[in-house]
């Protein structure tokens, strides 16, 4: 049960990821970092150490195709020495008109009850038909997710937003910023950034500060990140990196629905199950992902 609670939770990540790229816009500069782009709340990080940092919304990024294989890897020790270990893997794609495709495995996460195969996902965000998939293999569906609603205001406008928040713990002395300079990760330029927050004795119940500390490193060309290193006490150490990178175009059939596959629309769900609230589609209401935090 709490297998299938982890992967439900992973699904809710990909799917607001997916509704929050509706909108096409110039792409923005480097974001901030994953505290900062969600002051306080767990979906801003969990999007981004799962390496989800391009579906920032309006960020489309053209002229520089890429594949590469993704690896999130969480280590966690508990308080009687024991230590748990979970990696999601992905193979990703991007093509030159800025089209994205991921392929997640959740080792560990409960096989499907009919094939016995792992869970897995596949989704595909299209800016240039400006529409988005969820791809089920095991029912070769192809979920269209809904975009954008006429008459909403822009991704950037939250991201402004994030990023007065962001300013304002710089200042205040809750965050504070490093530059670590550049470096060559897995092959490609990145440069570094160290992000320290301290959540102060009492904001969450604790007894004294927490420190949780995360290391971004970002490549201004390929304009994503290429590896994320976030400790938090609470969590243990969580690292993202990517690797195999390769600058090729990739196939052209990857980021189209197969010929044999049956689109259908998906839906939209709010907070509290009811349509057009601005929640996360969803395939129906008994498979709806929980919401944050669960």
């Amino acid at each position: 049960m709490r297998n299938k609670r982890i992967y439900r939770a992973m699904g809710a990540a990909l799917l607001l990821g997916a509704f929050a790229l509706s909108a096409q816009e110039p792409p923005p500069g480097p974001p901030p970092s994953p505290d900062a782009m969600m002051p306080g709340g767990p979906m801003g990080p969990r999007m981004e150490i799962l390496g989800f940092g391009e579906m920032h919304p309006g960020k489309v990024v053209t002229g520089a195709p890429y594949s590469a294989v993704a690896v999130t890897e969480t280590k966690q020790t508990l308080a009687d020495g024991n230590v748990i270990d979970r990696k999601i893997q992905s193979n990703v794609y991007r093509d030159g008109q800025g089209r994205t495709r991921r392929e997640t495995t959740f080792a560990g996460v409960g096989p499907l009850p009919a094939s016995g195969q792992p869970r897995s996902m596949v989704m595909i965000h299209d800016p240039v038909a400006s529409t988005a998939y969820i791809l089920h293999a095991d029912q070769k569906v192809a979920e269209q997710l809904p975009g954008r609603r006429k008459g909403k205001k822009s991704g950037n406008n939250l991201q402004g937003k994030f990023e007065s928040h962001f300013q304002k713990e710089i200042a205040n002395g809750t965050l504070k910023q490093e530059d670590l300079g550049v470096q060559s990760i897995n092959g490609i330029s990145a440069q570094g950034t160290r992000y320290t927050r301290t959540i102060p004795a009492g904001q969450i119940g604790n007894a004294n500060p927490i420190t949780v500390v995360n290391e971004r490193w970002y490549s201004t060309d390929l304009q994503i990140a290429v590896k994320i290193v976030r400790n938090d006490p609470r969590m243990g150490q969580t690292t993202y990196s990517l690797t195999n990178i390769q600058r090729t175009e990739p196939a052209a059939s990857l980021f189209t629905v197969p010929s044999d596959y049956t689109v259908k629309q998906g839906k939209m769900h709010g907070a509290r199950g009811k349509p057009g609230l601005g929640g996360p589609p969803a395939v129906d209401s008994k498979s709806a992902p929980p919401p944050p935090g669960e």
